[in-house]
């Protein structure tokens, strides 16, 4: 199972700089997720996600995380399985959605695009 690790705060005086944070939070939990490693600190500092991989549906780099949408505009970073991605994907390919890697990450995030919560 992945690991996932997160940092919301929302205070104007951070006291620790969250990339560092998040990188410990991240790190401690190696052994867990052995595949990789990433963060994603939100341009003001309020949000950062990081994520130990262990790569089972996407087994190339194209399925780490946290994942952005292609324009940016959602990023996810979770611990688990869609287990009807692929007919999610095929209903939002569909709908004109691309995907770059079979990931259900990325189905996720596409979903959301599409339908919202």
């Amino acid at each position: 199972m992945c690991r996932i690790a997160g940092i919301v705060d929302r205070r104007a005086d951070r006291r620790q700089e969250p990339a560092t944070v998040i990188d410990v939070m991240r790190d401690t939990m190696r052994a867990g997720g052995p595949d990789g490693a990433d963060s994603l600190i939100r341009e003001d500092g309020a949000v950062a996600l990081g994520h130990r991989r262990l790569a089972v549906i996407e087994l190339s780099p194209l399925g780490a995380q946290p994942m952005t949408w292609a324009d940016g505009r959602y990023a996810i970073t979770f611990n688990g399985e869609i287990y009807n991605h692929a007919e999610l994907r095929g209903e939002l390919e569909a709908l004109g959605h691309r995907f770059r890697s079979h990931s259900d990450t990325e189905v996720i995030l596409a979903a959301f695009a599409q339908w919202g919560t």
